[in-house]
């Protein structure tokens, strides 16, 4: 189990070995690895669709290029190319590189070691347009390769999407309405 302290920074780094765990009752178990996003200094905060994750438990914002890189030894990285992300990798953390396709291979460079897993064969329903044309064919918003991933891996999705103009396209698009319904509502079945 991962232990973490709802809602503080050093949460994440006692948990990736910094050793900085605070006392006290406030402790939440995760049977995973907290995510590990990191953002590029040139992405756009109005157009990142990860930003709205901040402050989540699960989730650690790093700024690229990373300064004071946690040890990521136990993680898969998202990209466009490498073997299919599947269950069998439920019990590893995700990296998430988060910048424009420009940027992504300089990005990729700080992370080989980190082994790559790919998501095909999901639609977007983000509305990108490439100028340079660096856009994959199977690009995804940052926003949707986590939700993907975690869908995959098993985890948690409730709250992913919910800052996300496009969320209701892309779960449509990719048969994944049914799912969100269930994991939001928790009323009883009315009879």
């Amino acid at each position: 189990m991962y232990t973490s302290i709802i809602g503080t920074r050093a949460t994440f780094l006692s948990v990736m070995g910094f050793g900085l765990l605070p006392t006290g009752d406030a402790f939440m178990e995760f049977s995973f690895p907290p995510t590990v996003i990191v953002r590029h200094t040139h992405e756009n905060p109005r157009k990142c669709s990860v930003l709205p994750l901040k402050g989540r438990p699960d989730v650690l914002f790093l700024t690229h290029p990373v300064k004071n890189r946690p040890p990521l030894d136990n993680y898969i990285r998202l990209a466009a190319e490498g073997p299919p992300l599947s269950a069998a990798d439920a019990d590893k953390g995700v990296l998430l590189l988060d910048g424009s396709w420009r940027w992504a291979a300089a990005m990729t460079r700080d992370f080989l070691d980190v082994p790559a897993r790919s998501l095909s064969g999901w639609r977007t329903a983000y509305p990108r347009v490439s100028k340079m044309g660096t856009d994959p064919d199977n690009g995804l918003a940052s926003i949707e390769a986590l939700y993907i991933a975690y869908h995959i891996l098993g985890r948690p999705t409730a709250g992913l999407l919910d800052h996300y103009h496009w969320a209701d396209a892309f779960l449509e698009a990719n048969g994944l309405v049914a799912r969100r319904v269930e994991q939001e509502d928790h009323s009883p079945p009315k009879t």
